[in-house]
């Protein structure tokens, strides 16, 4: 074998039972035990498994991991790593401790259920010794199950854990590109969008690129920082939430610019929350950026750069979600994953414009179909005021042509905006619908 010939995932199972240095217990909650399947069919199973439960009774799972936590997710994720990491050292540090590398492998997971109501995802951890007697570190991953059958989910789910144990082990130095190889074989069929890693084997690592990293690399179609900084998964910030986004470039983020940011996104908030019954919870607000450059003739953004535009978002107060793509409607794809409540956009008028001189050359529909697929489920934008002389400078930096407007003392509302037909009668029409929202200058402004 070359080289540069990757394993498949038998082989990869095969090597770790062959390795006598290796030796864990595998817990594996709500899609099968997958993975430790392959460690028991491909030989030398005692080599490298300790132990295998599965503790698909909530009652049997509370009482060996405890209660409180819900069943997917990290807090669960932990007690259960916790739990047989101790157990797996009580009963074996003794007698194998001085020549072998520990690891406990778990995950909880929600593959489809049997109507198919359910959002198929989960967490996987591992916790592992680089040596004998070495201190444990972890990985854990929020992974989201793009298979159409519960049967194929399970599939790719062992293929993911064999990887990552494989990868733990052999691979580790390959640090940005190891969830590559972790995600090897289940392209496209899993997507990672959350990475945790502890222990002195990561001190070196830059978490926060890495999860950038994730988007870069076609992992996941968005992760998200909440507005304290840290990753979260994006289902756990936009879970059956009522959300207003911002998206933009945001390449220059200077005071003045940061207040206009965070005046944008509250101000969409108030307005959601004016159509919203009084009930309800309060809508949330990110920001939204994408790790594609703005035209094709442009490289992409570096995930210094990336990075830095989010610390700027971050210290607005809100939270920040970096997606794949640039267009409206893939973000809607993705946020409609999580909430059936009210999406709004808030933008600029420099953002609208680009919005309908977009070609959409991916989509066999190009614009019409575009449009369709964005304001389809309950969605608006709030079309956000800008000054004239900023508004034709815009216009002159990226060659747009056709688009007339009326002033109010210097300003220009998404009303008073006109664009030459017959594009122009579409966007007539969105905004006597009201899939356009045009949102007043404020009289301070105009004062």
């Amino acid at each position: 074998m070359s080289a540069n010939e990757k394993l498949d995932t038998h082989q990869k199972a095969l090597t770790i039972n062959l390795d006598s240095t290796t030796f864990g217990s595998f817990a594996e909650i709500g899609a099968g035990q997958e993975v430790v399947r392959w460690f028991l069919v491909v030989g030398g199973a005692s080599g490298t498994v300790a132990k295998s439960i599965s503790a698909y009774d909530k009652e049997v799972s509370d009482d060996l991991y405890g209660s409180g936590a819900r069943y997917v997710s990290k807090e669960r994720l932990d007690a259960m790593l916790d739990s047989e990491w101790v157990q797996l050292l009580a009963q074996l540090a003794k007698t194998r401790g001085s020549n072998t590398r520990f690891f406990a492998f778990v995950d909880t997971m929600s593959a489809s259920n049997y109507a198919r109501t359910n959002d198929p995802h989960g967490w996987v951890g591992m916790r592992f010794q680089l040596q004998p007697g070495g201190e444990p570190n972890d990985i854990l991953l929020h992974i989201n199950l793009r298979d159409p059958s519960n049967l194929l989910q399970q599939e790719a789910i062992g293929i993911l854990g064999v990887n990552l144990i494989y990868s733990a082990f052999y691979h580790l130095e390959k640090k940005e590109i190891l969830f590559e190889d972790v995600i090897q074989g289940v392209e496209k069929r899993i997507e990672i969008d959350h990475v945790c890693l502890r222990g002195p084997a990561f001190e070196m690592w830059e978490q926060r690129g890495l999860v950038i990293h994730l988007v870069r690399a076609g992992l996941a179609e968005a992760v998200c920082f909440s507005s304290s900084g840290s990753p979260v998964p994006p289902s756990e910030a936009l879970y059956k939430k009522a959300v207003v986004l911002a998206p933009g470039s945001f390449a220059r983020v200077d005071a003045d610019r940061a207040q206009i940011h965070k005046r944008m996104v509250a101000t969409g908030i108030d307005h959601l929350r004016d159509e919203l019954d009084e009930r309800a919870s309060s809508p949330v607000g990110f920001f939204c950026l994408s790790a594609m450059p703005l035209t094709a003739s442009e490289p992409r953004p570096a995930i210094s750069d990336l990075l830095k535009r989010i610390d700027a978002l971050l210290a607005s107060g809100f939270g920040v979600l970096l997606f794949r793509e640039r267009e409206l409607y893939t973000m809607i794809d993705l946020v409609n994953r999580y909430t059936a409540e009210h999406v709004r956009f808030v933008v600029g008028l420099s953002l609208l414009i680009r919005v309908f001189e977009d070609r959409y050359s991916r989509l066999d529909g190009s614009f019409l179909e575009a449009l369709s697929r964005l304001f389809a489920q309950n969605v608006r934008i709030y079309a956000y005021p800008m000054t004239s002389k900023a508004l034709q400078e815009s216009i002159q930096r990226v060659g747009s042509a056709g688009w007339e407007w009326l002033e109010n003392e210097g300003w220009v509302s998404a009303a008073h905006l006109r664009l030459a037909p017959p594009v122009g009668h579409l966007y007539d029409y969105v905004l006597a619908s009201k899939f356009l929202v045009p949102i007043e200058i404020p009289a301070a402004q105009t004062a």
